[in-house]
């Protein structure tokens, strides 16, 4: 699904980004770990074409033969099926929920809402209140939602852990797999140990470059 070969990264003339290589395919799930400043988050923003310039290459497959999409905007980047969600969440705060849902699904989105409503259940209650008077972890469920919204077929997420209780940690951990059950391709940058242990791959990066890689506790 998503080949990453020698990717270098860059703030302007600093260089963040050394070499990097992955593979991630349909159904799986890559955790990226690290220290804060490992370029964690500028990989995932380095693959969705957002903040920084990049090098290397950028293979997204299926349907279909592979592309490179090293040179592609993001928004081509995004109707090809990747989703992503930043630490910062960004959402339209004085929108509710409902509607931060509905401005991602565009026309037609009935049954996509209902597809997402059904793996976020404690979203349904919230569907008239403003994004800004969520929780923390709220948000960042809804974050998600709304990323699915746009129909991706991989997920690239931000410390979707990051800062929030620990039920709604567990009900974050269990919507990744099941997504991941149901074919999505998940690039995760995260600390959390038990999502690591579910992952068919870890990756650790140090400065830049991926200084360990192991496969994880997945079944295939």
């Amino acid at each position: 699904m998503l080949e990453i070969r020698q990717l270098q990264a860059f703030y302007g003339p600093a260089q963040a980004l050394f070499g990097v290589d992955l593979q991630l395919q349909a159904g799986q799930l890559l955790v990226l770990q690290g220290l804060n400043g490992a370029g964690k988050s500028t990989l995932l923003k380095a693959v969705m074409g957002l903040e920084v310039s990049s090098r290397g290459q950028l293979l997204l497959g299926g349907p279909g033969p592979a592309q490179d999409i090293s040179a592609w905007p993001t928004y081509r980047r995004a109707s090809a099926g990747l989703g992503y969600v930043a630490e910062d969440r960004r959402l339209f705060a004085d929108l509710t929920v409902l509607e931060n849902l509905q401005v991602a699904g565009g026309r037609g989105s009935a049954r996509r809402l209902d597809w997402v409503l059904e793996r976020f259940g404690l979203l349904k209650p919230m569907l008239k209140r403003p994004a800004a008077l969520m929780s923390g972890g709220e948000q960042q469920m809804l974050a998600l939602a709304r990323t699915l919204m746009t129909r991706p077929r991989l997920l690239l997420l931000d410390e979707p852990c990051e800062g929030i209780s620990p039920v709604l940690v567990q009900a974050m951990v269990q919507v990744l797999l099941d997504l991941r059950s149901e074919g999505l391709g998940l690039l995760v940058a995260e600390q959390n140990r038990e999502l690591a242990q579910a992952a068919d791959q870890v990756l650790e990066l140090v400065a830049g470059t991926v200084r360990g890689r192991r496969s994880g506790a997945a079944p295939n």
